[in-house]
This record gives C-alpha cells, structure tokens and sequence, in this order.
C-alpha cells in the first residue's frame, strides 16, 4: 500500500514539474525571462542582463519585462558575451499593434523611442523614456553580427502596478490541469494493464 502511494506521488509530482516547465516557457515575454534570478535578454545567440527601474515612483525597485506604473523609465542593458562590445547594437520601442510579427508596417509610424545602431565598447546601455499613459508596447533590440542581424523581440505592458492580471492565475491553473492530467492517464494506464494481465491469466 506504502509503495503503491509512493507510486502514485511521484507520478504526480512529474507531472506536476512538466506542467510547471511548460508554464514557465510560456510565460516568457519573447526574448525577456527570468533566469538564476537574473532578468536576461537574449538576441540569437547572445545574452544580456536587462535591468529596469522607475525612481519617482518605485525608487529602486526592478523589474523585468511589464512595467508597473506610467512616468520616467530606465533602462539598462549589460552584455553578458563579451563578444558583442564589437557589434551594434539598435534599440526601439514601438506601440503594440496587435499584428503578428513581421507584419507591423512601417516601423517609424508606431515607434515612441528609438535609439540607431551603434556600437557599446563598454558593454553598456543605458536609456531613458517617458511613458505618459498606460499601454502595450514591444521592445525591439537587434544586433548586427557581420551582417547577420539578430533581432529579440518582447512584448510588455506599461501601467501594471496594483492591477488584477489574468496572467497570474491562468498559468498556474493551466500546470495545474497538465499535472492532473498526467496523473489521472497514469492510473487510468496502470489499471488497464494489471485488467490485461489479469485477463491474460
């Protein structure tokens, strides 16, 4: 009974840590994740440490990815492969129009900050902007490797702070249903094949 139970949890368990992986993944904001409890922006095959602050309103607390509240943000961007200090690097921000990628139309129409290719031989970039009203907007940061250009994209939303996110119930309840599924077609699995057996004997 003890081994059987011991059987059972540890199913649930996989299942549970396989939902959770996939929740996780997901819930990613394109090229923008939390990893090791650092916020890493990658471009192709490169990585960088995203930081961001707003000092009026939250001081200096961080974030990553959605902003929480409208006004003054900083922004800063630090390579982590020393292989980029050589390379340009392009940054802009445009509104987020809803349209798949690739299909925005002119860039420049839909563009509220835009910083052009340049090359950091510090490692380091820092900008500033202010958002004046709460919205979704995409970052865009593109590198040019000897003509190879690798573009991060990463969609957030601007004026979050305090409000009720679908976001945070839905992913876990999302790892909650794969877990249980998995946990529910592994009995189901276990009984069929001790009736087969049986019948078999």
């Amino acid at each position: 009974m003890i081994k059987k139970w011991i059987t059972t949890s540890m199913k649930w368990l996989i299942g549970m840590l396989l939902g959770m992986t996939f929740g996780l993944q997901a819930y990613a904001h394109g090229g923008l994740s939390m990893a090791e409890d650092m916020c890493k922006l990658t471009v192709g095959p490169y990585f960088m440490h995203f930081t961001g602050y707003q000092p009026e309103s939250s001081q200096e607390q961080e974030f990553c990815e959605d902003i929480p509240n409208t006004g003054r943000t900083i922004v800063a961007l630090d390579y982590i492969d020393e292989a980029l200090r050589p390379l340009t690097t392009e940054v802009r921000i445009i509104v987020d129009t809803g349209a798949p990628e690739g299909e925005e139309g002119d860039l420049e129409q839909i563009t509220v900050m835009h910083i052009p290719a340049q090359v950091y031989a510090n490692g380091s970039i820092t900008f500033e902007h202010f958002f004046p009203e709460e919205g979704d907007f995409v970052g865009l940061v593109t590198v040019n490797d000897n003509g190879t250009e690798y573009v991060s994209r990463f969609p957030f939303a601007v004026g979050t702070g305090g409000k009720f996110k679908p976001n945070m119930f839905l992913w876990p309840l999302l790892i909650i249903i794969i877990g249980g599924s998995y946990f529910f077609y592994s009995l189901r699995k276990d009984k069929k094949e001790k009736e087969e057996k049986k019948a078999e004997s």
